[in-house]
Parts: structure tokens; C-alpha cells; sequence
């Protein structure tokens, strides 16, 4: 007979175990640069066990992993991933969304940078410096497939935080129809298969990088009403 949930925790430090969790939440970054060191496959194996104990809809674990190490193969997940986010990006260029998501910087010559990595497809390019990329792909029949994959995910995302690894979550090679039946006929991924992501994972390299802005739990958790703050900031009733 298996533990019940309360049996389990009574057996671990539940402060420490959360204290450590939120750590490893806190620390958790899209990490895009990677020094030449090796995944150990003891550090990949408990990555994706994490990954095979995350929840999915009616327990359907619709999700398949490919490990992909070779450099051949890196480099061609490379360059469709240049290429994806390169014309998703410059879609958003010419409709003038993407100058109005950097209004506030004021910099021009830091705001032409970033165009021209955007637009270029740079942004994408650096997966094959990771030396290990896995690619996510789930069942078509499965209804909640991208939710159930999500999941597995994020447990990846911080799974390898948690082995003090860097790993970055891209849609950028499979987000057009065109790129992931490309992918799909490289790596022998069957039709009834739908291809969600790639995960490059490996040694972070230079400065870590430093947490983006969130927003304040006051202003996203709502009471029973939508824009009831749940959480009141100082002075408010």
C-alpha cells in the first residue's frame, strides 16, 4: 500500500524542503550561454524521471523525449530555431509591436541591438553551445497535451536548477507548421505526434543572470472577483 500524502511529509523537514524549493524557484533562469562541460548522465536521468512524474490529465502521459547530443543534430535544431524566431520576430517588427514593447527603453543604440537580434533569429541560435537539447513532443489525440507537456516542462526547468545546471525552454523551432514537419521528418517523429518545445540544458557560462521583474501578488491574485486584489498593499483596506 502506498503512503498517503501526510505519512511522506511526516518523514522530511517540511520548512526546510519548502525553503529549499522556492530557492530553486527563485534561482531558476532562462539560461542561453553554456561552457563546453558535459551533462552527467546521472544529472540527465534525474531531469527527466522528473519529468515522467509530472502531472497530466487523466494520467494520459502523452509526452515523448528525445535526448539529442550530437553536434550535427544541435546544429540543425540551431538553425531552425534561428530561423522560427527570426520570422516570428520580424512579423512583429513591421506590425510595430515589437517598438512598442521597448518604448521605455531610451537607449537607441540598445534598442537597434535588440531589433537586430530579434529580427535576425540570434536569439535562438545559441542551443547548440548546451550539450544536451531534448525535444518535447505529445501525442496529437490527447486533449490537454500542451497543458500535460507544460508540466513536464517545468519540472525539467527546475529539475536542472536544482542539479545547478542552465536550461532555456524554446517554441521557436516548432511554432510555424512548416519548421516542425522539418524537425519532425529529422528526427523520425511520427504524424500522430505533435512537436511542443525544445529544452537546451548544460553549465551555465559567464555571469548569471540576474531575475526579471515580476509582478506583485497584489497585483494578479484576485478574491472571488476578478480585480478584487487578494492582497492589499500598505495603507489600502
Amino acid at each position: 500500500m502506498e503512503s498517503r500524502p501526510g505519512e511522506a511529509f511526516a518523514e522530511m523537514d517540511v520548512k526546510a524542503a519548502t525553503e529549499k524549493f522556492m530557492e530553486i524557484v527563485d534561482l531558476r533562469r532562462s539560461i542561453r550561454a553554456y561552457t563546453p562541460t558535459k551533462v552527467t548522465e546521472e544529472d540527465l536521468e534525474m531531469i527527466l524521471e522528473s519529468a515522467r512524474w509530472a502531472p497530466s490529465g487523466e494520467n494520459a502521459q502523452p509526452w515523448k523525449f528525445i535526448v539529442v547530443r550530437d553536434e550535427k543534430n544541435k546544429e540543425f535544431l540551431a538553425t531552425i530555431s534561428k530561423r522560427g524566431s527570426g520570422r516570428r520576430f520580424t512579423g512583429e517588427f513591421l506590425s510595430k509591436q515589437m517598438q512598442k514593447r521597448f518604448e521605455t527603453l531610451q537607449d537607441e543604440e540598445k534598442r537597434r541591438a535588440a531589433f537586430t537580434k530579434l529580427t535576425s533569429g540570434e536569439v535562438s541560435a545559441f542551443v547548440s553551445q548546451s550539450d544536451v537539447i531534448v525535444i518535447i513532443a505529445g501525442r496529437k489525440e490527447v486533449w490537454d497535451l500542451p497543458f500535460d507537456t507544460s508540466a513536464a516542462i517545468e519540472h525539467i526547468l527546475l529539475a536542472a536548477t536544482a542539479a545547478g545546471l542552465g536550461a532555456c525552454w524554446l517554441i521557436a523551432p516548432c511554432i510555424d507548421i512548416r519548421d516542425e514537419l522539418k524537425l519532425n521528418e529529422y528526427f523520425g517523429i511520427p504524424e500522430d505526434y505533435k512537436t511542443i518545445s525544445i529544452i537546451s540544458i548544460g553549465e551555465p557560462a559567464g555571469r548569471y543572470p540576474r531575475a526579471r521583474p515580476r509582478n506583485k501578488l497584489s497585483e494578479i491574485v484576485y478574491s472571488e472577483q476578478f480585480g478584487e486584489a487578494y492582497y492589499k498593499e500598505d495603507g489600502e483596506e
